[in-house]
């Protein structure tokens, strides 16, 4: 569940909030539509959110300063895979913690609130613990089987981005890079598979259930025993997870995605320097 949230204005004080007003483009509130809207894909050009918002990208850009000044979004330099054309990089914009907080406190309270009592429910400790993991390993699993049809189409080396596509429909805003393996050149590249946004990020701060289940359905779907490198409730800036080369240490546990448990005593793939080093 979203609950409309507005932001403060630039000049407010971080704790005031200020009752919104008509913007001069005919849209009430449309500094608020611009923020969620990188809330909901993630980082995003100008370009990107005046398509997506109907608006004019001098519109944007003026609601885009007044959420910078605000301390709401940052800017930074679009990331690229492969070759670069020709001219300046893309800029986009990107929440802040400030302003991912702006939304997140009312229903992420809600959400931690429900899985606390799911844990105290069976008794607190190891058994609570289980209990919620149980709740992530099927919420997670549920997801995963909407994703299953897109990566079944998809060849055993685009995998990882049918994945990505498919989270990035669900407003996580993947992609994937490919990691030649430095022992060994001409063997198939293994990928970091990164997340720029994460919808449950504060809630997997205080339960790691989350990122598990999480890590282990996207183990399942790849049919691979995948390596989580970093994530964004740890405190990093993506979500990386590593994917290693077609063929490499397949999952027994992939065809059974629905709360399943990758199966014990099945090694992890070593992830090569040259992923460890190239963290997004």
């Amino acid at each position: 569940m979203r609950e409309h949230t507005q932001l403060p204005e630039a000049h407010a004080a971080p704790d005031c909030a200020v009752p919104a007003s008509p913007e001069t483009d005919g849209h009430p509130a449309t500094r608020d539509r611009v923020a969620r809207s990188i809330l909901d894909h993630g980082p995003s050009s100008a370009a990107d959110l005046a398509s997506r918002l109907g608006l004019t990208a001098a519109a944007v850009r003026r609601h885009l300063d007044g959420l910078a000044a605000a301390g709401l979004v940052d800017a930074r330099e679009q990331r690229v895979y492969g070759s670069r054309g020709r001219g300046r990089p893309a800029k986009v914009f990107a929440l802040t913690d400030a302003g991912r907080s702006a939304f997140y406190q009312a229903y992420d309270q809600l959400a931690a609130d429900a899985l606390r009592w799911i844990s105290e429910s069976v008794g607190g400790g190891k058994a609570g613990e289980e209990a919620v993991a149980a709740f992530a390993r099927a919420r997670f699993g549920r997801q995963g089987e909407r994703y299953r049809a897109e990566l079944e189409l998809a060849g055993s080396d685009q995998r990882a981005e049918a994945l990505a596509r498919a989270l990035s429909a669900d407003g996580y805003a993947a992609t994937v890079r490919r990691v030649p393996s430095a022992a060994t050149p001409k063997a198939p590249a293994g990928a970091q598979l990164c997340q720029h946004h994460c919808p449950v990020a504060h809630i997997a701060e205080q339960f790691p259930q989350l990122c598990e289940a999480e890590t282990e359905v996207f183990s399942q779907l790849l049919g691979t025993h995948v390596q989580r490198l970093a994530t964004i409730a740890h405190g990093d800036g993506v979500c990386t997870t590593y994917v290693p080369a077609p063929g490499a240490a397949p999952s027994a546990a992939s065809r059974q995605l629905p709360g399943a448990v990758p199966t014990a005593g099945t090694s992890t793939p070593p992830v090569p320097a040259s992923a460890r080093r190239n963290l997004a």
